[in-house]
C-alpha cells in the first residue's frame, strides 16, 4: 500500500546525510534558492511501505518554494517486490509523462519531482467525476506496453507471499490464519479466474487513494507509486480498487475496513462503463455485465493478497499500523465472500 500524504512535523534528522547532501547539490543549481541548506524536511503521513517526505527551500520571488519529494524505501519489503523492477517502471512511467519525474537515486531511495496536485481522500473515490478520471486514467495505464514479459504475476507473487507468511508466523497465529488451506486456496482461485476472455494489462495493483493524486485547475488525475505493479488480469486491478473503497487510512483505526463502503452495484457499473468507453468504442452490455462478474470474482484474489500481505508486514515494517487486525478483516471477509462468489467448492 502507497503512500497517502498528511503533513506531520518538521524532524529533519531522520534524513541520511547522503540525502542531504543530494538535495543540497540538487538545490545549489536552481537559481531562484536563496540557500540551498535552508531546506524544510517534512515527512508525510500515510506511507506503508516506505518513509516518505516533502522537501521545501525558500525562492528569492514571490512564487512558492522549490518542493521535491524524498522516498526512503522501508528495510525488510524486498519480500513483496523487486525493488530493480519498480525502479524501472519509476523510470518508464516517467519518461511516458504518467507520473512524477526521477530526479536523483541514492542507496536506499530516491527524490522525485514534486506533483502540485492533492492526493486524494477517500471519499473522493465516490465522487461520480473524480471516479471517471480514475476509470479512463486507469484504461490507459492498463494499455502501457512495458518492457518484459506480459505474463500474470498474481498467482506467483501470492504463493511467494504465502511462503513468506508461514515462515515468520509462529505456530498459532498460523492456524488463527488457517495459513495451511491457503494454498489450495490460491489454486482454486486461479483456476476459477483464469478465464479465456480476460485481458492482461499492466495493473497498478494497489489503486488506493493515496496512490492517486488530483490536479484542481486541469482536473487531471496522475496514479503515483508503481512499486506492487506488473501485468495481470486488469479485473484484479478494478476489484482491488472497488476493495479500496472500503478503506479510510486517515482516521483514529486506519487498519479498520468498512464494508458497506464497497461501492453499490450502480456506481461499479458507472465506473466500468466510463473505463471501457475510453477506448472509444461503446461497448455492448454483455461486456460490461462479464467485467462486472469477473471483477466481483476477483475481489476474492484481493483479500488474499493484503491479507497475506498483512501477515508479513507484522513481521517486517516498522511504521505504525496494525497489520494482523487488517489481514484478519481481509481473510475473514475472504472466506465470508466466497461461497457467494464462487459457489460453495
Amino acid at each position: 500500500m502507497g503512500a497517502a500524504t498528511n503533513v506531520v512535523d518538521n524532524k529533519e534528522a531522520r534524513l541520511p546525510r547522503e540525502v542531504k547532501d543530494a538535495l543540497q547539490s540538487m538545490a545549489s543549481e536552481w537559481d531562484d534558492v536563496v540557500d540551498s541548506k535552508a531546506l524544510q524536511v517534512i515527512p508525510l503521513k500515510g506511507a506503508m511501505t516506505n518513509e516518505v517526505f516533502q522537501i521545501k527551500w525558500p525562492t528569492r520571488g514571490d512564487n512558492v518554494s522549490q518542493k521535491v519529494l524524498v522516498r526512503i524505501y522501508g528495510e525488510g519489503v524486498d519480500v513483496f517486490f523487486d525493488r530493480e523492477d519498480e525502479i524501472r517502471t519509476f523510470e518508464f512511467m516517467s519518461k511516458h509523462g504518467q507520473g512524477p519525474r526521477l530526479l536523483r537515486r541514492f542507496r536506499n531511495g530516491r527524490i522525485e519531482e514534486f506533483i502540485r496536485a492533492r492526493t486524494l481522500s477517500a471519499s473522493d473515490l465516490r465522487d461520480p467525476a473524480i471516479s471517471a478520471l480514475i476509470a479512463t486514467r486507469l484504461r490507459e495505464f492498463h494499455e502501457l506496453d512495458m518492457p518484459g514479459p506480459k505474463k500474470v504475476w498474481l498467482w506467483d507473487r501470492l504463493r511467494k507471499w504465502l511462503k513468506a507468511a508461514k515462515r515468520l508466523s509462529p505456530l498459532e497465529e498460523a492456524k488463527a490464519f488457517r495459513l495451511e488451506s491457503l494454498e489450495e486456496e490460491i489454486s482454486i482461485l486461479e483456476k476459477k479466474l483464469s478465464a479465456r476472455h480476460q485481458r492482461i494489462g499492466f495493473c497498478h495493483n494497489d489503486l488506493q487513494y493515496g496512490n492517486i493524486m488530483f490536479d484542481e485547475g486541469t482536473k487531471s488525475v496522475t496514479i503515483i507509486d508503481y512499486e506492487y505493479a506488473s501485468y495481470n488480469p486488469v479485473a484484479f486491478d478494478i476489484a482491488n480498487h472497488f476493495c479500496e473503497m472500503a478503506a479510510d487510512y486517515h482516521t483514529e483505526t486506519p487498519h479498520v475496513m468498512d464494508y458497506s463502503k464497497y461501492p453499490g452495484l450502480e456506481e461499479r457499473l458507472r465506473f466500468l462503463r466510463v473505463y471501457l468507453n475510453s477506448s472509444g468504442k461503446k461497448p455492448r452490455d454483455s461486456e460490461v455485465q462479464q467485467l462486472l462478474q469477473d471483477v466481483e470474482k476477483y475481489t476474492l484474489a484481493s483479500h488474499l493478497t493484503w491479507g497475506v500481505w498483512g501477515i508479513i508486514s507484522e513481521y517486517v515494517n516498522e511504521i505504525d499500523f496494525d497489520y494482523k487486525e487488517y489481514a484478519k478483516q481481509r481473510l475473514q471477509q475472504y472466506w465470508k465472500r466466497k461461497p457467494e462468489l464462487l459457489g460453495s467448492s
